[in-house]
């Protein structure tokens, strides 16, 4: 079922006679569960017309690099195979998204698009809206209810957002009917960059090197179905009690394919939702309130990437509190490299470094540690949205700036008066060594590091 909520005309050009159907694939990397490309198989299959799948490959997405693209070309190869079994051809091209859209549908009788809620995902859309000659849709499906729906303003906390998207759950909580086109557009023509050269292909782009491939994690929706099952039939039931304790694989590992849109929330929550209801209660308020309330967040404030995001009363507490001493101060090199005199977070920053992906809960004490050792907040915020960006595979995403501004007060609350927090919630080691080993979390963490590293 493809809710008409999901669906949102992007500009007023009507649909024509055509070759085939567009679908711009840009934020929903996957064959699978997709709304926008079972959106365009429908409207093909109505026009008697083949689906053509369009990527634009970029070298400048903010603060992506090298460990991101190969993440993110395993995934499309994939992508590009399945496909191709469902007779629809895939072209990917080396331009600026917006403008490869416009030129692919220049023989296309209706353009479909996903959905992006960051300002450059909302800028190509709006530009290539303007630059098409036909209709462009834009079917929003990385979220299970859609984000106006949810809610029509950006929310306080989970506690204002939960009731209202709960509410809706019953509704968009439904199968989503896969459907192949009926006219094979695998014979058709078109130039189209070689997605099985991962290599090749990082080897041309011009990008930031200084990060590479993680060894922990491979992308595409094959391996992120593998991890799926695997926390489904050993995680989920144990979820409640070990997700924050990081020396047991309590968690699911699936944000870095939900980033990249290769597997679908919904198919996700679908499959969770057979387990018994205990069980699966905590892990749907992380994937269908705590995700989709950074949705809002982003998609609600334009700031979301800046210390002015934060709650006023969190800016005010932080501010009067900078010039209070702090326990210490280090140099970026010092905080990228993990060598403070913190070994827990030194851990944490390590495990980003080295995986690719920080424990959850060890992210939350990394971002108030650095907002501890900071003089100013808003070059605190800066920084730990720099390094979270850079080194996490899942950074540049909505989760990710929420999660670095929750560490500034966001979608929390006032507590007790601390020097350096104000009233803005810390996170102490002692607090750590109470909830868990972490002398343990630490030697995990240097078993990774490989020598010299």
């Amino acid at each position: 079922m493809i809710q008409r909520q999901r669906v949102r005309a992007l500009n007023e050009k009507p649909v024509r006679k055509g070759d085939y159907v567009l679908y711009w694939m840009q934020a929903s990397q996957r064959a699978e569960c997709n709304h926008a490309l079972q959106y365009a198989v429908r409207r093909a299959n109505e026009l008697r017309l083949p689906v053509v799948v369009f990527f634009g490959l970029t070298a400048h997405f903010p603060e992506a690099n090298e460990r991101a693209y190969a993440f993110m070309l395993e995934g499309l190869s994939e992508v590009r195979s399945a496909l191709e079994k469902a007779g629809i051809l895939m072209v990917a091209r080396s331009v600026p998204p917006d403008r490869g859209a416009a030129e692919m549908a220049e023989r296309a009788a209706l353009a479909v698009v996903d959905r992006g809620y960051l300002r450059i995902q909302k800028s190509w859309r709006a530009k290539a809206a303007a630059a098409v000659e036909c209709s462009l849709v834009e079917v929003e499906s990385d979220v299970v209810v859609p984000v106006e729906t949810a809610s029509p303003k950006e929310e306080y906390s989970a506690a204002t957002f939960r009731p209202k998207v709960r509410a809706l759950w019953k509704e968009f909580l439904v199968p989503l009917r896969e459907r192949r086109p009926v006219k094979d557009g695998s014979c058709l023509s078109f130039e189209s960059l070689d997605l099985n050269d991962i290599d090749g292909l990082l080897g041309r782009l011009d990008i930031d090197r200084s990060v590479g491939r993680s060894p922990f994690f491979k992308g595409g929706t094959g391996e992120a179905m593998q991890r799926l099952r695997r926390f489904l039939r050993r995680g989920l039931s144990h979820f409640a009690e070990l997700r924050n304790i990081p020396t047991l694989d309590g968690q699911s590992h699936l944000s870095p394919y939900l980033h990249f849109g290769q597997i679908s929330p919904l198919r996700i929550a679908l499959l969770a939702m057979k387990a018994e209801a205990r069980a699966r209660e905590a892990f749907l308020e992380e994937l269908l309130v705590r995700r989709e309330l950074s949705m809002n967040f982003v998609h609600y404030n334009p700031g979301y990437d800046d210390f002015s995001s934060a709650p006023a009363w969190a800016r005010k507490t932080l501010d009067a509190h900078a010039g209070d001493d702090r326990p210490a101060v280090y140099t970026i090199e010092e905080l990228e490299k993990g060598r403070t005199r913190d070994p827990y977070w030194n851990a944490a920053q390590n495990e980003m470094r080295v995986k690719g992906k920080m424990h959850g809960y060890m992210r939350m004490y990394w971002g108030k540690k650095i907002l501890e050792w900071t003089p100013r907040p808003e070059n605190a915020f800066r920084l730990a949205m720099h390094l979270n960006n850079k080194y996490e595979i899942d950074g540049r995403d909505p989760n990710g700036f929420a999660g670095v501004a929750w560490c500034f007060g966001k979608h929390d609350r006032p507590w007790g008066e601390r020097a350096a927090f104000g009233s803005v919630r810390s996170m102490t080691a002692g607090g750590l060594c109470r909830k868990f080993d972490a002398d343990a979390y630490v030697r995990l963490i240097e078993g990774l590091i490989p020598p010299r590293a």
